[in-house]
């Protein structure tokens, strides 16, 4: 039986419905706890959906998906591999004292006049050190809360400083999950991606730090002497010296020399135990010696690891500190992990059931233009985050529907894997309704619609990438289209 297209196309839309509908009631019963399995069921069920209807109206052999399955998870094979890195680097730099160190260097430079720009800059700092705009928000950014209700900011508009800063630092840094998800699920280098993403990034962030360095000379403040507390708290914990700057140092300049991406962090993450070592050795100790007993050498390598492997916390005595030297560990990045995993999967069956090629016939007149393209993608990547409310999803399901249209009209693949950065990570956090937005909320006790507008690099890096996009700065074809 022939079916024509426009059946095709609405056939097609059925997975992709039952993945909004369940996602959707997911977010409603299990909230932010949703990406921590529901939504990886889900995802396991659109797929069977989808198999179900393409063997049935399509016949589609069943070989065909497993080949499409297994094929779409080796592709992301090197980038399991680096979430677990990014969870050793996690906990390594953390009990190490290197991001401590930061964070104690950084707040010191904070006065009322550039408070918003401060924080900012810093919780983009810190973001790029750790790769998780999460931990930024939950740690240094609700102190800096605190601080800007001190000096009179509003509690949106300190959000939003905070928000931007922290999603800058989630796109741009070699150690955000998301980073490495876009990249590689695109089969992109991770560091030409980042370098490729300057060019929409660099100018968002400047207009962003322009907007609140204005906000911020017109707002009279006062002391921010509640740092102070957070500072000597994490000062009476760690050993911070400078010398724990060495870790981030030879970091970039083995990022600076184009080494790869499992190089550097192997390397990080050994050079940031060495630290731990020498440094924090009674941290260290402490840590072993809550998993076993016995000659320093074994305690010091219990310890070494579980910071390595296991989530580790330290008690400090301030709860937001706390949460700051929580560090994830390889552990912790398993959820990610298996949610990608379960979001390959369903991207690998509607690809091999043809349902992706058939939804991307609804936006084939759009994407006629190079601008067109580029737009199409970074609208889809938005509306996905509000439609899945998830940005790992709305990153796998865009670069999915758009692959083909940008390999097939020449353009470079580290155009796409930008164009989803630049919509799907950064616009995560805008909706109320998705795990980002839900949860920023929560932390911050501040409603996602009023803090929002103040938001200023997650609404400008969408319009930057089409504006670049029209402009065709710095984007390279190999050919023209089949068109």
């Amino acid at each position: 039986m022939s079916i024509s297209g426009f059946k095709r196309t609405l056939i097609a839309l059925i997975p992709l419905g039952v993945l909004i509908v369940l996602l959707v009631l997911n977010i409603s019963v299990f909230g932010a706890d949703s990406i921590l399995g529901p939504s990886q069921v889900v995802l396991l069920v659109a797929s069977g959906v989808c198999v179900a209807l393409s063997m049935w109206l399509y016949k589609t052999p069943w070989k065909e998906f497993e080949k499409a399955i297994s094929g779409n998870v080796g592709d992301v094979a090197g980038a399991i591999l680096i979430l677990f890195l990014i969870g050793a680097i996690s906990g390594t730099w953390t009990m190490s004292g290197v991001v401590p160190a930061f964070i104690c260097y950084g707040i010191k430079i904070i006065s009322p006049k550039v408070f918003l720009l401060t924080a900012c800059v810093l919780c983009a700092v810190v973001s790029v050190m750790t790769g998780s705009s999460w931990t930024v928000i939950a740690t240094v950014g609700v102190a800096l809360l605190g601080i800007g209700r001190a000096e009179g900011f509003s509690d949106a508009m300190t959000a939003g400083a905070i928000i931007s800063g922290a999603y800058f630092g989630d796109k741009i840094s070699p150690l955000s999950d998301t980073t490495v998800l876009a990249s590689s699920i695109n089969k992109v280098n991770l560091f030409e991606h980042i370098h490729y993403m300057y060019y929409t990034t660099i100018p968002s962030f400047v207009i962003t730090l322009i907007i609140f360095t204005v906000l911020g000379l017109t707002h009279d403040g006062a002391s921010a002497g509640e740092m102070e507390v957070y500072t000597s708290t994490l000062q009476s914990r760690f050993n911070i010296t400078p010398l724990l700057m060495l870790v981030p140092i030879i970091t970039v300049i083995l990022i600076w020399r184009r080494l790869p991406a499992l190089m550097v962090l192997s390397i990080s993450a050994l050079v940031a135990a060495a630290a731990a070592l020498i440094f924090q050795t009674g941290i260290v100790d402490e840590i072993g010696r809550s998993v076993t007993s016995g000659s320093p050498v074994k305690v010091y390598f219990a310890g070494v690891v579980e910071m390595v492997y296991n989530t580790v916390s330290l008690d400090t005595g301030n709860a937001d500190v706390n949460r700051l030297v929580t560090s994830r560990g390889m552990l912790g990045m398993l959820n990610t992990v298996y949610l990608i995993i379960c979001a390959m999967c369903f991207g690998a069956c509607m690809k091999a059931s043809g349902m992706i090629a058939d939804l991307s016939r609804i936006l084939a007149p759009l994407t006629r233009t190079r601008t067109g393209l580029v737009a199409s993608t970074v609208l889809t990547g938005t509306a996905l985050n509000g439609i899945v409310s998830d940005q790992y999803l709305a990153i796998i399901l865009t670069s999915n529907i758009y692959r083909d249209k940008f390999e097939k009209d020449g353009y470079e693949p580290r155009l796409l894997s930008r164009s989803v950065e630049d919509s799907a990570t950064v616009t995560s956090p805008l909706f109320p309704w998705s795990s980002c937005g839900m949860t920023q909320a929560t932390i911050l006790s501040v409603p996602t619609l009023l803090y929002a507008p103040f938001c200023f690099f997650c609404l400008l890096s969408p319009l930057m990438s089409i504006l670049i996009g029209a402009i065709g700065w710095k984007i390279r074809r190999h050919k023209q289209s089949s068109l």
